[in-house]
């Protein structure tokens, strides 16, 4: 039983809904503002088994499913085998998985990937970008026709309450 995130530009708040059923199509309303039809948002996730989905109910994602499995299983199996030292592994493995699922990075992502991929610590990237990386959206994602899109927006709230889809 899946929990969807959905964002409302609103009142710029990020809400969770849980749905007895696989149900990628339908947008609720905002629980806060009520008129207004909440936005799908892409969450962060864990795959613990290959699921089987019916490909006609993925169709409104932005890019292909099966390269967004393909690049799991990589992230999955390489993600271990990256020595915790050298950031240059990790930023390796980040262009691997934007190069495979058509997703971009946005200006200070792909910024801290550079200099990552340079051998620079990535504690004091952090330290020197953390505003920048945390007021922008990191990832572009491509819309049906395979061009970037990016929503310049505040970080969004969450709202904690699981309301039902």
């Amino acid at each position: 039983m899946p929990i969807y995130e959905f964002y409302c530009s609103k009142c710029n708040t990020i809400y969770n809904f849980f749905s007895r059923t696989v149900n990628t199509k339908k947008l609720p309303n905002c629980p806060k503002c009520k008129k207004y039809k909440l936005a799908r948002q892409m969450s962060a996730f864990t795959v613990t088994g290959k699921a089987k989905e019916d490909s006609k109910n993925m169709d409104d994602f932005p890019f292909d499913e099966s390269k967004l499995e393909s690049a799991i299983q990589m992230l999955g199996s390489e993600a271990d085998k990256i020595n915790d030292d050298d950031p240059r592994q990790a930023a390796n493995l980040m262009r691997k998985l934007t190069n495979m699922t058509g997703i971009e990075l946005g200006q200070g992502m792909e910024e801290a990937i550079c200099r990552m991929e340079k051998g620079e610590d990535p504690k004091k990237i952090e330290a020197e970008m953390g505003a920048i990386l945390e007021s922008e959206e990191p990832f572009l994602l491509p819309d049906k026709k395979g061009k970037a899109t990016k929503a310049n927006r505040i970080k969004p709230l969450r709202d904690d309450t699981l309301y039902d889809l």
